[in-house]
């Protein structure tokens, strides 16, 4: 529960703490930063489960889960298209006015990456710790004969693997959830040079695509052979190499965009 406890505090401490380093300390507009949160909720958790719901649930699902191949296939591009193509649109029609610098994709980056990080893991390690003390204090059994009949698989399910689980699998989470972050930071990066400077750097869009598709097809895969810390390690270096594309285009749209020196000859 102290695991729990100070995963759920990092889980909605970093992106708050990250988002008021932006605004406060390097002039970031919140706005750019709710934008970010805003689209990631539209499209990751609104519009993206509209598919899943007519793929999974239709004639071919159980193929497709039943596959590990073919669900990372799917799952893979699903999410990448999905918010890749809500980051392009955003970043296209509603931060127009944002200046062509690496700030405001960092800033959308935080809001995207950061509202994941809140919503995905740390409410659900408040939950968790509900559970928990439920589990502890017996008031389980009296939740278990309430739950109806449809869902009482399911809460047994999230009670064994509460009572089964270690310390180590919640920092293990958390970890997970940094790498998520540093990697919707890269790719925001990514989309927005794609975006401002257009012309022969618009395949970053495209590739950004593949690169979080990649991400998550990798996730899905390396965890049904490995175990959890390795796959995490796999997934942490991936995130860092996205992050180090994002950091060097940072760059140079930084540079891109400084005003030319001025010679102080007549």
């Amino acid at each position: 529960m102290i695991a729990m406890g100070i995963s759920a505090l990092a889980g909605l401490a970093i992106p708050v703490a990250l988002a008021w380093w932006l605004v406060k300390k390097q002039k970031a507009r919140l706005t750019t930063i709710v934008i970010g949160a805003g689209v990631f909720i539209v499209f990751a958790l609104l519009l993206e489960p509209v598919l899943h719901q007519l793929v999974l649930k239709g004639p071919k699902g159980s193929v497709i889960l039943g596959n590990v191949w073919l669900y990372a296939l799917y799952g893979g591009l699903a999410a990448g298209f999905f918010e890749e193509t809500g980051r392009f649109l955003a970043m296209k029609f509603l931060l127009q006015k944002e200046p062509s610098k690496a700030l405001p994709a960092i800033a959308y980056g935080t809001g995207h990456g950061g509202v994941e990080m809140m919503l995905i893991f740390g409410v659900s390690m408040i939950s968790n710790i509900v559970l928990s003390v439920m589990i502890n204090t017996g008031a389980a059994e009296s939740l278990l004969a309430a739950a109806p009949a449809n869902a009482l698989e399911e809460v047994q399910t999230q009670f064994e693997q509460l009572e089964t689980s270690s310390a180590g699998t919640f920092f293990l989470g958390l970890w997970e959830r940094i790498s998520a972050l540093v990697l919707q930071l890269g790719l925001s990066i990514l989309v927005w040079t794609a975006v401002r400077k257009g012309g022969k750097w618009f395949w970053l869009f495209p590739v950004a695509i593949f690169l979080h598709f990649l991400v998550d097809a990798c996730a899905v895969v390396i965890s049904k052979s490995a175990s959890m810390a390795f796959t995490e390690i796999v997934i942490f270096a991936m995130a860092l190499a996205v992050g180090a594309i994002g950091f060097l285009l940072a760059r140079k749209l930084n540079q891109d965009t400084e005003p030319a020196a001025v010679s102080s000859r007549p």
